[in-house]
């Protein structure tokens, strides 16, 4: 089988992936976790939302890379659907999110890490529960803490395992720590090749070392909370173009990646928010005053994007 990117409207050539945020959601929903006091969500109205999107295409956008998982919102059809009336292609997740949110019907703590990771090679394979709909992403895998739980490390190896059935890569999640660098071994351990591996949040622990050794390791960071305005990060954004510079002066452009993990109401254009095209609109001119040239915003906006979800 020839090279192609699973889309949520099928699969197409790699060739056809342009502008793409690799790290996004357009529904979430929380409510329903018990003993959970954050009640995220991010409205699963389809009208809505395909304004927000279709507005990311006049921009350019090409690819929205959706890792929401399922019991926090996924919703194949409904992702086809928007992909159909916005004209954004969508690419799908899948795996589960992080141990607070594992849905109890998932039975995480009670299967074994192969019957996981069977449960979504099924999905790459036939499409999720009869709706002919496949992933295309494992992701977004996570964890709660600076570490990774018992629970949470047999999902990363679950994920580990389905990559390597597959072909898709792992996108991850963890903020504020190092904790990269451990969800990597494990898949290294697994025996993931680490640039099939994209680690999330970078952007939420601004160590110039810690993504050095990432980097080192073959693996790709995705500075994805670009535009959210939640607490500092507004703040904390001349901090970030001035290590993506340092990075990409050291060589290290073929394994960045950029995004806006839209994720909550607040950040739809609708709402007054900065929606899907802050990276289009504000964030690629400020690199470029800091003399990014237009082949390193290329590299990391369409090429490493296509290279990751490639499936070979």
């Amino acid at each position: 089988m020839s090279p192609r990117v699973m889309t949520v409207g099928g699969p197409i050539p790699p060739d056809r992936i342009g502008f793409t945020l690799p790290h996004e959601h357009t529904g979430i929903y929380l409510w329903h976790v018990q003993d959970r006091w954050d009640y995220w969500e991010l409205t699963p109205d389809e009208l809505v939302l395909a304004d927000e999107l279709a507005d990311f295409r006049r921009r350019g956008g090409s690819t929205l890379v959706d890792l929401t998982g399922p019991g926090a919102g996924r919703d194949p059809e409904r992702l086809r659907r928007l992909s159909a009336r916005s004209g954004v292609q969508i690419v799908m997740g899948c795996g589960w999110y992080r141990g607070a949110y594992y849905p109890p019907e998932a039975r995480i703590e009670r299967r074994t890490v192969d019957d996981l990771a069977a449960e979504l090679i099924a999905e790459f394979r036939d499409g999720v529960a009869g709706t002919g709909v496949h992933p295309g992403i494992i992701g977004e895998i996570g964890v709660d803490k600076p570490w990774v739980s018992a629970a949470e490390e047999r999902v990363h190896r679950a994920a580990a395992r389905a990559a390597l059935a597959t072909g898709m890569a792992i996108s991850t999640h963890g903020i504020l720590s190092p904790v990269g660098l451990a969800q990597l071994r494990i898949f290294e351990e697994e025996g993931v090749d680490a640039g099939r591996v994209v680690i999330g949040h970078a952007d939420s622990y601004p160590v110039l070392d810690h993504y050095l050794t990432i980097l080192d390791r073959g693996a790709n960071l995705d500075f994805d909370f670009i535009g959210h305005r939640f607490g500092s990060e507004e703040a904390a954004e001349p901090r970030l173009i001035e290590l993506i510079v340092e990075l990409l002066e050291r060589g290290h452009g073929p394994q960045l990646l950029l995004s806006q993990d839209v994720c909550h109401n607040s950040q739809l254009k609708a709402n007054g928010g900065l929606g899907y095209t802050y990276l289009q609109q504000h964030f690629l001119p400020s690199l470029r005053t800091a003399a990014v040239g237009e082949g390193e915003i290329a590299q990391m906006t369409i090429e490493n994007p296509r290279r990751i979800l490639t499936i070979e």
